[in-house]
């Protein structure tokens, strides 16, 4: 079955498109910060992702995925890079897993805290092994504690921000009911 992004309605082609350049100004906002290894991220490129957890249709997720990655890659230059290979398994894996669980626990059982916490822990723990297979070998167990930590405060604030946002946005409210 082949979903183009011309199939797609046009409200949520729109949203895809405001998804997208959102997450390219926090790429950007992300790549201006300091960072003590060249792949640790603080992840608030993630946060339409996020947001679009309940209010996107599988295939709409996937194609504001493919954005965010692609676009992410292109703003920090690592397109053709091995951090590009890190970026995207982290970021395709957190965020399949974090919709696969929405869909299967729901928003009730499972809040955006719990499902920020998930996507860090799942991107870092994918990275990291990444980073044991192909670059640091056992030395990769020195740097996964702050590794990891760092990724469940981020994930913490993210999924904060999220609830935050989501209980008082009459945009978000009006885009989940439309679903």
């Amino acid at each position: 079955m082949k979903i183009t992004l011309m199939l797609l309605p046009g409200n949520l082609r729109r949203d895809i498109a405001l998804l997208g350049a959102f997450c390219f100004f926090l790429s950007t906002i992300e790549y201006m910060i300091p960072k003590p290894m060249p792949f640790l991220r603080i992840g608030i490129a993630n946060l339409p992702v996020m947001l679009a957890l309940d209010i996107f249709p599988f295939p709409a997720f996937f194609i504001l995925l493919v954005l965010k990655i692609l676009g992410q890659a292109l703003i920090t230059g690592t397109l053709f890079s091995y951090i590009f290979l890190f970026s995207l398994t982290g970021t395709t894996l957190s965020a399949l897993s974090m919709y696969t669980l929405r869909r299967l626990l729901g928003q009730k059982h499972l809040g955006f805290i719990g499902l920020g916490i998930l996507g860090a822990m799942v991107s870092n723990l994918s990275q990291l092994t990444l980073a044991w297979i192909f670059i640091f070998k056992d030395a990769v167990f020195y740097i996964a504690p702050p590794f990891l930590f760092t990724g469940l405060i981020s994930g913490l604030g993210l999924g904060i921000f999220c609830e935050l946002f989501c209980s008082r946005s009459q945009w978000y409210t009006i885009r989940k009911n439309n679903i």
